[in-house]
């Protein structure tokens, strides 16, 4: 299935992922995401009590010790939101993810940040602050386990993730019985207009007569948004790939010449400096 085959691939690229977001977050996370998150989330998370406690089926936690708010991050990656929610407040963190290597990144960075600071990572009374569940938010029956034997939380957080989730319907559904009275679910996703719309993009760069400078133009082309396929990607560019034992040691883009023009506008033989072909060699 398409979800297997995505889970395969985080779990393949787990480590190099990590590599590439570090511990800290990348420029991303600090210049964008995590602003917005303190925007969104800031307040919730200091506040000194939480509603969880009073609601929802199943066990409320009792992690929190009532103090601070309980919180839920879903596809946790390397953990770095879920470090990121007990840093701003949060009484709780409970961080999920489907992957196996993932979690255990995430748990490394967690119980060494613990080790460091001698407490152990718990709270008032020795509860555990953080815990970690593996989770696939496409699975209805994971989803009904997390909110029975978990019960309800303050905060949900997806922090860019749901553009790699299949199908986002069991979470949609499972989110109102994840969430305590007042509670919210904030998410964070690459913007389906520009980046995931399979958009181009256009530089358009041209010397100015009276300035004498060098002027760019940056823009977008976009022909599809209502309907864009699923796609396989790279998480990281560069990232390791399995290897067959062969490597590639030529490579050739094929376009049309003025020669071949035809008559038709739309032929692609009239698209004289965009390759229609790519060739390519490989060896052992």
């Amino acid at each position: 299935s398409l979800n297997a085959r995505a889970l395969a691939a985080w779990e393949t690229n787990a480590a190099n992922w990590d590599v590439a977001i570090t511990q800290h977050g990348n420029k991303y996370w600090k210049r964008l995401q995590e602003p917005s998150l303190s925007r969104l989330l800031g307040a919730r998370l200091a506040s000194s009590s939480s509603s969880s406690s009073q609601s929802g089926s199943g066990s409320d936690g009792g992690d929190s010790g009532g103090k601070g708010c309980r919180a839920l991050d879903l596809a946790t990656g390397n953990g770095l939101c879920a470090r990121w929610l007990l840093a701003k407040g949060a009484g709780f963190v409970l961080a999920t993810d489907a992957t196996a290597e993932m979690l255990r990144i995430a748990r490394g960075y967690h119980d060494r940040a613990s080790a460091e600071r001698g407490a152990g990572g718990e709270g008032e009374g020795g509860e555990a602050k953080m815990r970690f569940r593996r989770v696939d938010v496409t699975s209805e029956a994971d989803l009904a386990a997390l909110a029975a034997e978990e019960g309800r939380f303050d905060v949900v957080l997806m922090n860019m993730a749901l553009m790699d989730v299949t199908d986002l319907d069991p979470l949609a559904r499972a989110l109102p019985g994840l969430l305590a009275d007042g509670g919210v679910f904030a998410a964070t996703l690459l913007h389906p207009m520009f980046f995931t719309s399979g958009a181009a993009s256009i530089l358009n760069v041209r010397h100015d007569p009276v300035s004498g400078r060098r002027v760019v133009v940056r823009s977008k082309l976009v022909t599809e948004y209502m309907s864009v396929a699923p796609a396989m990607d790279f998480a990281v560019p560069g990232q390791p790939e399995k290897q067959a034992g062969l490597v590639m040691d030529a490579m050739e883009e094929l376009a049309f010449t003025e020669a071949d023009a035809e008559d038709r506008i739309e032929s692609s033989a009239n698209f004289t400096q965009l390759p229609t072909i790519l060739s390519f060699r490989m060896r052992m």
